[in-house]
């Protein structure tokens, strides 16, 4: 028991040879660390990806946005959808951003639908009328050509900007700008391309669609009952960066209320939607699904620790003259318990390796295969291989400690 230490590297030695010695016992060992780092590598990869959906999507659709609706109409006892009744106007948007701290920008919107035709092509989409805030509320950048002039905006200017899928049904490859199309046969020139912004939440392309100076659509796109109108169709809403969203959202109902006189104890004749918290609530979901996949995964890893131990014991059991001769000859009880925690790590570690492999593997071929979003990191790697080494010292520390416990002539005489 007191005699000259055995170094480390002879212990590694000693250690990966009983390993080599049983080979399809320590890759049995190796299987549940194998399965348990991969399925969790797969899982965070494929949370991560759906995490980053939502965060696009929020990106997508421009931060801290507010939107104000018409109300709806009532005829017969039979009630209209949202935007029946218009209720709600042009001047009240600039209100909005002139009377609440909080608003950064609100942009009137008009909708309206209708075929576009370039020649010989046609595409039907949707198109808004807008102010220049529109494009700061969706935080929608223009790829090519320039936006809206001042003169345009205030003059029915015949000009337009459109998105992605209407450009590539229109023109294919070619550059959109400084063509004319006619939408509902009224010819307009396209002077700006809008940066791709995908899928909206609800799947909706939010590329296939042409913006307009509102007043053009107004004068001249949506015909002499609108001309007269001052009403919109909605009205988009930024909240500034740090303000209160709730703070905002309550100081605008009551600005519309004031404007629409409407008394106390009546229904609003307006609707407001707060689509950051929808998304903020689907972003929340979307991480507790990250984790609740991580969680699940990591019980394979245990179940893999468990079988280290398991097997460990078995060992101690097996090779309990070895460890006796080993101790008769100067082996410390600390050399002991070294050997068969270097052992139990070992099998983690070659274990964890392989599982990272196949981790990284599995979640490439489902973003191949399934079209699933997956996104790996490092950190999930890094995660995944400290937890097979930890899952190594914990589960097998004690048949280590069992080892280095025994007696050299108990050990000795063992059968």
């Amino acid at each position: 028991m007191g005699g000259r230490p055995v170094n480390f590297t002879a212990t590694l030695r000693i250690a990966l040879l009983a390993l080599r010695v049983n080979k399809m016992r320590s890759a049995l060992t190796m299987l549940g660390i194998i399965i348990g780092v991969a399925a969790v590598i797969v899982m965070i990869a494929v949370g991560g990806g759906a995490q980053a959906r939502v965060e696009e999507q929020i990106r997508s659709l421009g931060s801290n946005i507010i939107m104000v609706l018409s109300g709806s109409m009532t005829s017969g006892g039979a009630r209209g959808g949202t935007g029946t009744q218009p209720t709600i106007f042009e001047d009240a948007a600039y209100a909005i951003s002139r009377e609440i701290e909080e608003i950064q920008a609100a942009a009137p919107t008009l909708r309206g639908t209708g075929q576009v035709v370039w020649g010989n092509t046609n595409w039907s989409t949707i198109f808004y009328g807008i102010t220049p805030d529109y494009l700061e509320v969706r935080e929608w950048a223009i790829a090519e050509g320039r936006g809206f002039e001042a003169a345009e905006m205030s003059g029915a200017g015949k000009v337009v900007l459109i998105g992605q899928t209407v450009a590539k049904n229109l023109f294919g490859d070619a550059s959109p700008i400084d063509q004319v199309i006619r939408v509902r046969k009224v010819p307009l020139t396209v002077i700006g391309l809008l940066e791709r912004k995908g899928q909206s939440m609800t799947g909706q392309d939010q590329d296939d669609l042409i913006l307009m100076p509102i007043s053009t659509a107004r004068k001249r796109v949506l015909g002499a009952a609108q001309a007269k109108s001052r009403s919109v169709s909605s009205i988009m809403v930024k909240v500034r960066q740090g303000a209160d969203m709730n703070d905002a959202d309550q100081r605008m109902r009551e600005l519309l209320r004031q404007r629409h006189r409407l008394q106390a104890g009546q229904d609003d004749d307006f609707f407001v939607r707060n689509l950051s918290e929808i998304l903020q609530a689907q972003e929340a979901s979307s991480k507790v699904m990250s984790l609740l996949l991580a969680a699940v995964a990591s019980v394979s890893l245990l179940v893999g620790g468990i079988g280290i131990m398991n097997i460990m014991l078995v060992s101690v059991t097996e090779r309990t003259r070895e460890i006796g001769l080993r101790m008769a000859v100067g082996a410390r009880a600390r050399d002991i318990l070294t050997q068969f925690l270097v052992e139990a790590i070992t099998l983690s570690l070659i274990g964890g390796a392989i599982g990272i492999l196949l981790g990284v593997g599995g979640a490439m071929a489902i973003a191949e295969l399934a079209g699933w979003r997956t996104e790996l990191s490092g950190s999930s790697i890094v995660l995944a291989a400290g937890f097979a080494a930890a899952i190594g010292v914990f589960f097998g520390y004690y048949p280590a400690q069992k080892a280095s416990r025994l007696l050299p002539i108990e050990a000795l005489r063992y059968e």
